[in-house]
């Protein structure tokens, strides 16, 4: 399978979970019942900030569009992952490839950008709350929504075309469960200086900038927080802040220690890639719990609609 290039390329082999055929069914029923709690936990938030007015705020909004993204970005590698564990089919074809890698990267990409604009929405919120409904209007959160939707798969066009415009020679097994940038250009066989040099600068520059801009937030907020002279009213202030603090720190904690970790003597691909669910699978699953269980209000909604729900059901009969 060596010696390819663009114009040969039809398709790439992906490299499985594990290289133990007796793990494969456990793994299989494994990542379906976390594939479904993610779809029913961010479906049923969903369900919820819809039908409850009182979730009509931005703050609410901006969790929906998370809810989204927890349920677009494991629907991106998931399902293919589960047939290649039912099959052993690992092939996946070139534009395949380049669709996963487009989509995966632009819901990443637009994920940190939707952590930063929640960020600023809680920054909004406990420093200025008095201002917060003249600064966080209906028609600002839109716009934050839609520049987070929009630089996210604008940034993943520019590093998809130029991943996918490389020549591939060297082996056609993408060393992942999915097309990731790195996996991917470390099959070419020309120059990859400039997909390199695009991931350091562009992503540096966007995914510091949004780290950046996330962390002073909290530290205003903290800051704002220990000033007031009620512990109630520090409860109270922190409580509106929590689920996401802890949410940004799952999501850049994943991330680092799937990316930025050094590199280790005894490297195994097998638990790199096992690692990397961590952030493409495990994390979409544990935001809508987070979300439900520190979150009164979401709480109080859930309680309502599953009494509503009852009370129609006792109705019928």
């Amino acid at each position: 399978m060596d010696f390819y290039n663009l114009t040969t390329v039809t398709q790439f082999i992906l490299i499985g979970l594990s290289d133990l055929p007796e793990v494969r069914y456990p793994l299989f029923v494994v990542f379906v019942i976390i594939y479904q709690i993610t779809l029913v936990g961010n479906g049923a938030i969903l369900l919820v900030i819809g039908i409850e007015p009182k979730l009509h705020t931005p703050m609410y909004f901006l969790l929906a569009n998370l809810s989204l993204l927890d349920i677009f970005c494991p629907s991106a590698t998931v399902p293919n992952m589960l047939r290649n564990l039912l099959t052993e089919d690992h092939r996946i074809s070139f534009v395949g490839c380049a669709l996963q890698l487009y989509f995966l990267v632009a819901l990443a990409g637009t994920e940190v950008f939707l952590l930063t604009v929640m960020a600023y929405d809680r920054y909004v919120a406990i420093c200025f709350p008095l201002r917060y409904t003249l600064i966080m209007t209906h028609v600002r959160c839109v716009q934050l929504l839609i520049g987070t939707w929009a630089a996210g798969f604008l940034n993943s066009l520019l590093h998809t075309m130029t991943t996918f415009s490389l020549s591939f020679c060297k082996s056609n097994q993408v060393n992942q469960y999915y097309c990731d940038i790195p996996p991917v250009v470390a099959l070419s066989c020309s120059s990859t200086y400039m997909a390199e040099m695009l991931v350091l600068v562009v992503g540096g520059i966007l995914g510091i900038s949004a780290f950046l801009i996330t962390l002073i937030s909290y530290m205003y907020i903290i800051s704002t927080i220990l000033k007031i002279q009620s512990a109630v009213g520090k409860r109270k202030a922190f409580s509106t802040c929590a689920s996401h603090l802890i949410v940004v720190c799952l999501f850049y904690g994943t991330t680092i220690f799937t990316y930025i970790r050094p590199s280790s003597s005894q490297h195994s691909p097998a638990r790199d890639r096992l690692i990397s669910m961590l952030y493409g699978v495990v994390t979409p699953m544990l935001n809508p719990i987070i979300y439900s269980l520190r979150n009164g209000e979401v709480k109080a909604a859930f309680r309502q609609l599953l009494c509503n729900k009852t009370y129609a059901a006792q109705t019928q009969f």
